[in-house]
């Protein structure tokens, strides 16, 4: 069992850090509402540090999962970030999904101290990390480093597979927002569509679940469209924060994402009608009202 470092405790990551204390390793867990942690550590165990820097100190694995770029690079490389307390050989698994541009900033820096790097953003949603069955997509330089961490994240991971080097976990994350913001808007019309018509939502869905129009979306978040409930997850807001770096992305690369583009503004939209922490499949509602 392993010293770890866990930290960012919202909804993804407290979940995450209390598979690792199942498993059995000793972990450290750092937040900066000092409520959470202390929260974390009253129902889970184990201990908390005040700062990033104190929970990484002597840990072999020192774990992220924060909000955005600036969060991570306050919070790794900050004057009480965790890298400057990590020692040479230990592991640093950034789970926040960023930038590929912060991935690889992050990646020299570590490597100029001797520690390992792994870009890691995740995808499952809270019920995923909760039932530990996320699909974690890394990049990290040294394959060896990133064979260590997978042993860890394994607590909490269905799947965890390498997809090449520092930033390309995150690029791949950004391949997967992609593909859920285009699915969300094409149920939502159908959704919308089947109900406009007169039938009966739930037994189409029940039906054409069977056949080549089955995604993962339409198993869990059909039916509670059709019946106007976002409670269930991911936020648009958060959504949102996805979707503009894959846009910003996309345009350093030259990919054309017409697609992407539209529904962001429709998030826009279901912000503006108050929905900013709805979750994602409420791009129905835009289609709901009269």
């Amino acid at each position: 069992m392993a010293d770890i470092a866990f930290v960012g405790l919202g909804v993804m990551g407290a979940p995450m850090a209390r598979h690792l204390a199942e498993a059995g390793h000793r972990v450290t867990v750092y937040n900066r509402s000092t409520s959470k942690a202390d929260e974390w550590v009253a129902r889970h165990g184990n201990r908390s540090a005040p700062t990033p820097a104190a929970a990484a100190k002597d840990a072999a694995f020192v774990m992220v999962c924060v909000g955005n770029d600036d969060d991570v690079r306050e919070v790794i490389l900050g004057d009480d970030g965790a890298l400057g307390a990590m020692s040479a050989g230990s592991v640093l698994v950034d789970h926040t999904t960023a930038s590929a541009g912060v991935a690889r900033e992050v990646a020299a820096a570590a490597a100029s101290c001797g520690v390992g790097f792994v870009d890691a953003p995740v995808s499952g949603g809270q019920a995923g990390a909760e039932n530990g069955r996320l699909t974690v997509m890394c990049g990290a330089d040294d394959v060896a480093t990133f064979e260590s961490a997978r042993e860890v994240i394994g607590a909490y991971a269905q799947k965890c597979e390498r997809l090449g080097p520092a930033g390309s976990g995150q690029l791949t994350k950004m391949v997967n927002q992609i593909c859920i913001a285009g699915v969300l808007q094409g149920l939502s019309e159908a959704v919308n569509f089947a109900a406009r018509a007169g039938l009966d939502v739930d037994a189409v869905i029940d039906v054409i679940g069977k056949g080549a129009a089955q995604s993962w979306q339409m198993d869990n978040r059909a039916t509670t469209m059709a019946r106007g409930e976002f409670e269930f997850g991911f936020a648009v807001e958060w959504m949102r924060k996805d979707l503009a770096i894959c846009l910003g992305e996309a345009r350093r690369i030259g990919a054309a994402m017409p697609l992407t583009a539209l529904v962001d503004q429709l998030y826009q939209r279901v912000e503006a009608a108050g929905g900013r922490r709805w979750d994602t499949s409420s791009l129905v509602r835009l289609l709901q009202q009269p």
